[in-house]
C-alpha cells in the first residue's frame, strides 16, 4: 500500500515527533522543544507564536502551512527561507531518523528524510496530520474544493491506487480544458482526452465513494459521542447528474463547455453535503455545533486511517476551547485521549484543558511569549 507502511523502500511504523525544531517561521526566529508522545499543550497570549508551532508540524506533513499557501507569508521578515525539522520515533520509542523541510521566499520546497529527498506524497505518507482550527469550518460552509480536499486526503491513505488515479484524472482534465479554450476544437483529439477523462473519472469516483462509505459509520458514531442530540445527514455528490452517464452529460454539454473554456461536469465538481432536518447544516447549526461536526469529521478520518494502517495521525488543534462549553470540551478530550494519538493543542489558558484531560504521565505544557519558549512544565502542573 502506498501509505505509511512503505516509503522509499523503508518500513515505516507509527511515527511520532520526539523533538521539533523550527527556524525563521513567522515571529519565531528559532525554537526547539522536546515533545511528549501523548499530549502537548502550547499556551500563551495571542500573538505569542503558538499557532506557528502547529504550522511547522504541518510543513513537515504537507510541505506548506495550513493557514496559507503562500510560502513568503510564513517566512520571518528579512529571511529567505523557513525550516522545520523533527526527530521521529516509532511506536516502540525507537529513533526513526530525522525529517526536514524548508520553504524559500520563491516557493521552493526541499524535503529530506533519513538523508533522502522525498516528495509531497512521501511527506503525507510519513507524517499524516489532522488539523482542527477556525478554517476547519470550511468543511461545512466553505467551497466544495475544501470538502474535496478532505475526501482526497482520506482517499490517498485509503487506497494504494488513489494517487496514480488522481494524478491521471488531473492530467486528463487539464488537457481537455486546454482544448476547450481553442476557438476550433480538433474533435479527434478531444475524443482521445474524453476517453481518458471518462476512464479516470469513473475510477476516481469509485475510490472516493469507497472511502466515504468507510468514513460514514465512524463519523456517525463519533458525532453521537460528542453531541447526542444532533441528527445529521451526510452524502456525496459525484459532480454530475447521478441518473445519467458522464459520457452523455459531456456530449450534451460540449457547446457550453467550449463557450466557458472548461469542463463543467465531472469529479472536479464533486462535493460532500451535510443536512439537518433537510436543511443545509451550515445555515442551521450554531458555531459550537459546527465545531463539533467538523471535529467529528476529522476524528473519524483519523480513526479510518488507524483502522487501515495500524497507525495514528498526529492531531494539530488550534485554540481547542474556542466555541465549546466545558461539557462538550470534556467529551472531546475524553475521545482524543482514548485514541492514543500524539496531540499538539494551543490555547491561551491551559487550566481547563489540563483538568478535563485528566492524568497524563508524559504530557507537557509549553509556554510561549513573543515567539520564545519561556516555560516547560509536566502535564498537570499549571501553577
Amino acid at each position: 500500500m502506498f501509505g505509511p507502511q512503505s516509503l522509499c523502500g523503508l518500513v515505516i511504523a507509527l511515527m511520532r515527533i520526539q523533538r521539533l525544531q523550527l527556524t525563521s517561521l513567522r515571529s519565531i526566529a528559532h525554537l526547539s522543544l522536546d515533545a511528549s508522545p501523548d499530549i502537548n499543550i502550547i499556551h500563551g497570549p495571542n500573538g505569542s507564536g503558538k499557532t506557528s508551532v502547529l504550522e511547522a508540524i504541518h510543513l513537515l506533513s504537507l510541505g506548506r502551512s495550513f493557514r496559507t499557501h503562500q510560502a513568503r507569508h510564513v517566512i520571518s521578515e528579512g529571511q529567505t527561507e523557513a525550516t522545520s525539522f523533527a526527530q521521529l520515533i516509532d511506536q516502540l520509542g525507537t529513533s526513526a531518523g530525522g525529517l526536514g523541510v524548508s520553504r524559500s521566499t520563491q516557493g521552493e520546497l526541499r524535503a529530506r528524510y533519513q538523508a533522502r529527498d522525498i516528495d509531497i506524497a512521501g511527506l503525507a505518507s510519513l507524517l499524516p496530520v489532522q488539523v482542527i482550527d477556525s478554517d476547519s469550518f470550511g468543511l461545512l460552509d466553505g467551497s466544495p474544493a475544501v470538502r474535496r480536499q478532505f475526501a482526497d486526503w482520506g482517499g490517498f491513505h485509503h487506497s494504494e491506487r488513489f494517487i496514480s488515479v488522481w494524478r491521471g484524472f488531473q492530467r486528463a482534465l487539464k488537457q481537455r480544458n486546454s482544448l476547450l479554450k481553442y476557438a476550433k476544437i480538433d474533435r479527434s483529439l478531444l475524443e482521445v482526452w474524453n476517453r481518458e477523462f471518462l476512464s479516470y473519472s469513473e475510477q476516481l469516483t469509485e475510490l472516493r465513494l469507497a472511502y466515504i462509505e468507510s468514513l460514514r459509520p465512524q463519523f456517525e458514531e463519533i458525532l453521537n459521542l460528542l453531541v447526542n442530540d444532533l441528527s445529521l445527514e451526510f452524502s456525496y455528490s459525484r459532480g454530475w447528474d447521478k441518473e445519467r452517464s458522464l459520457a452523455d452529460v459531456l456530449d450534451e454539454g460540449i457547446d457550453r463547455d467550449q463557450r466557458q473554456g472548461f469542463t463543467g461536469a465531472g469529479p472536479q465538481r464533486a462535493d460532500l453535503r451535510f443536512k439537518v432536518a433537510g436543511r443545509n447544516a451550515a445555515e442551521h447549526l450554531s458555531r459550537g455545533q459546527k465545531k463539533l461536526v467538523v471535529s467529528a469529521l476529522k476524528l473519524a478520518q483519523g480513526r479510518v486511517y488507524n483502522d487501515i494502517s495500524g497507525s495514528s495521525c498526529i492531531y494539530l488543534i488550534d485554540d481547542l476551547p474556542a466555541e465549546l462549553d466545558a461539557g462538550h470540551l470534556g467529551k472531546f478530550c475524553t475521545y482524543l485521549k482514548a485514541s492514543n494519538s500524539q496531540c499538539f493543542i494551543t490555547c491561551v489558558d491551559p487550566e481547563l484543558l489540563v483538568r478535563l484531560w485528566g492524568s497524563s504521565e508524559q504530557g507537557r505544557l509549553f509556554q510561549l511569549t513573543d515567539g520564545k519558549l519561556t516555560a516547560i512544565k509536566p502535564f498537570g502542573d499549571s501553577e
